[in-house]
């Protein structure tokens, strides 16, 4: 059952009033900055951005006004759907059931070839909807077989405050609760968020470092701890968006391949086909050949490894 989504209603968040438009939730995991008044720094996410009055970190979600931090996208939503799980994409997690997804907008990568890029790479029309109001929505889509509320479409940590809290009360209420995200968080908020999440979508973008800074504006290591850590207590699958020429080679995907199996060995790997969008019109999409080659070499390491968007 697809619910509301806000893309193309640009209006529509502002039916909703001056007195939403006022509320104001204030971040976690930031501290002023020493030496520059009003200023401060946030300490969510790796790239610990320092941020002056009146403006946002690289994720265009958490704004500075007046010496203090605001998430500022704290319960917008611009994206509803009951989805089947292995949309999120999920392989071994429940599979055959559905799950109620949520996203915002915006981002702390700026990936070239992003594939959702409406909603992570600028501001997107959205409606404001709060904690204990997606939670009665999730419970009321038990009826058309759902399990919980997946955390997805941008990438949802940047909005750390809201999914907390939304998990927290899904967690209360017996629903499952998935994170799909890139993984880019520092450890301590991570740790606090963990206990709740029941399954995780991770992208590990290229075994590469300099694959992250030149083509996603972030680093490979920060996510490698996360999926360290998620993997220990939740489960864990992996997405490797494909682009021919650029993280496609056979070494690099045997020495991810074997890091992954020294964390756990069952956690799935998904190879998933990119399609030439946003900031990178080439290269054309990688073969289906291509890939099987790629997914051979992966599964010298790991149990399953699945191809996806072909």
């Amino acid at each position: 059952m697809m619910r509301h989504n806000c893309a193309g209603q640009s209006k529509c968040h502002e039916n909703l009033g001056e007195e939403a438009e006022r509320q104001e939730k204030l971040a976690a995991y930031w501290q002023p900055l020493d030496g520059q008044p009003m200023s401060v720094q946030c300490l969510l996410c790796p790239h610990l951005c320092r941020i002056a009055p009146g403006h946002a970190g690289i994720c265009r979600v958490r704004v500075n006004r007046g010496g203090k931090l605001f998430a500022d996208a704290y319960a917008k939503v611009t994206s509803l759907a009951l989805d089947p799980i292995e949309k999120k994409p999920l392989h071994d997690f429940l599979r055959g059931s559905k799950i109620f997804s949520v996203g915002s907008y915006g981002c702390n990568f700026r990936c070239g070839y992003c594939q959702n890029w409406q909603i992570s790479q600028q501001e997107a029309a959205w409606q404001r909807i709060d904690p204990e109001e997606l939670i009665a929505l999730a419970e009321e889509e038990k009826q058309h077989g759902n399990i919980g509320v997946a955390y997805t479409y941008n990438e949802p940590l940047i909005n750390y405050e809201y999914v907390l809290d939304c998990a927290r009360l899904a967690h209360a209420a017996h629903l499952k609760n998935v994170l799909v995200t890139n993984g880019s968080i520092n450890s301590e908020p991570f740790q606090t968020l963990l206990p709740y999440i029941d399954a995780m979508n991770i992208d590990l973008k290229s075994w590469q470092d300099s694959f992250y800074k030149h083509f996603c504006g972030g680093a490979r290591d920060p996510v490698l701890e996360t999926i360290r850590s998620a993997a220990r207590c939740s489960h864990v699958e992996l997405t490797l968006l494909l682009i021919p020429g650029l993280n496609d080679h056979e070494r690099d995907l045997a020495s991810l391949a074997e890091w992954v199996a020294s964390q756990d060995p069952m956690i799935v790997l998904q190879l998933t086909r990119h399609h030439p969008d946003y900031l990178m019109p080439r290269p054309p999409p990688i073969t289906v050949e291509r890939m099987k080659i790629l997914a051979d070499v992966a599964r010298k390491h790991l149990h399953t490894v699945v191809l996806g968007n072909i």
